[in-house]
């Protein structure tokens, strides 16, 4: 009976000194081992390190890197402390060129309208009194031109006195000496030299050149009038006289916004004229002689 009680009493020994060790075996927390065996620590016997974050190391290119940020940013001070004094002169600046510059007295926008709408007189009237225009040529010799007739006559020699008609390409022709170029001369200069030529034929000639009928004043007059075509001019003559050639514009036309174009020296020149202004009196210098070839377009 004592060995039964003695044995009871070594296993409940035994059994209370493994429990502790067995338990510890399955609490979490830090372990650390030794020898083989396992130790564990509580967690209310393990203190609590600092957490402290790891900066990185400086390299020798963020060393470098940082220098000219500190260069880059001197200029922006400096920048920045320069600055209000640029904008305190400003004002100054400008009262000055204020004070300076003379105030605008152009109001000649104002009148245009003013005169666009019928109120007010013209700002800028151009001439108001026309000149002699040259047109045909007052001033000038008249130019032969295609289908112009001219009368040739040939000293004690009726045989050589004729009338002949320019051809379109500007030559005519005559007899002894054949083809002669006519158009664009004038008559004096025609005359000297079919004498030239005739003077191996006919002794002591005496020639008489004349235009027996100009038919090469040709101008074209197209758009809104009331007879569009050609007109032969037969003297000096204008725009407006052109225009009363062909029995004046219809009531659809654009008055202001006339165009005569003209051939010179291989270009195309465009005047301009407006039929209200010159009839009132204004911008007469528009009204240009007319030459030949020329074409006016009434829109």
């Amino acid at each position: 009976m004592k060995l039964r009680m003695i044995a009871v009493c070594l296993l409940l020994i035994g059994a209370s000194a493994a429990v502790p060790i067995r338990a510890s075996g399955e609490m979490t927390g830090s372990s650390t081992q030794k020898s083989g065996i396992q130790l564990t620590l509580p967690p209310e016997d393990n203190p609590a390190e600092p957490v402290s974050e790891e900066q990185p190391a400086a390299t020798p290119e963020s060393a470098t890197n940082t220098e000219p940020e500190a260069t880059q940013s001197a200029p922006v001070s400096t920048q920045a402390d320069s600055a209000p004094p640029k904008e305190a002169e400003l004002p100054q600046h400008a009262a000055h060129q204020a004070a300076t510059s003379p105030l605008p007295t152009d109001n000649s926008w104002w009148k245009n309208i003013l005169y666009k709408i019928g109120f007010g007189s013209d700002p800028n009237p151009g001439e108001t009194v026309q000149s002699a225009t040259s047109g045909i040529g007052a001033d000038a010799d008249y130019i032969i031109g295609p289908g112009d007739q001219i009368g040739i006559s040939v000293w004690r020699d009726e045989n050589l006195t004729r009338t002949v008609v320019v051809l379109p390409d500007g030559k005519i022709y005559f007899p002894l000496i054949g083809e002669v170029a006519a158009g664009g001369k004038t008559v004096a200069q025609l005359k000297e030299e079919l004498e030239k030529k005739l003077a191996r034929y006919v002794s002591d000639t005496g020639v008489t050149v004349d235009i027996r009928q100009s038919n090469s004043m040709i101008i074209y007059v197209v758009g809104k009038v009331n007879a569009p075509g050609r007109q032969i001019l037969l003297a000096n003559t204008n725009v407006l006289q052109a225009l009363a050639m062909v029995g004046g514009l219809n009531p659809f036309a654009d008055k202001d916004d006339i165009k005569i174009f003209r051939q010179e020296g291989g270009k195309t020149v465009v005047f301009n004229f407006d039929y209200d202004d010159v009839s009132e009196g204004r911008h007469l210098e528009t009204n240009i002689g007319l030459k030949r070839g020329d074409v006016i377009i009434v829109p």
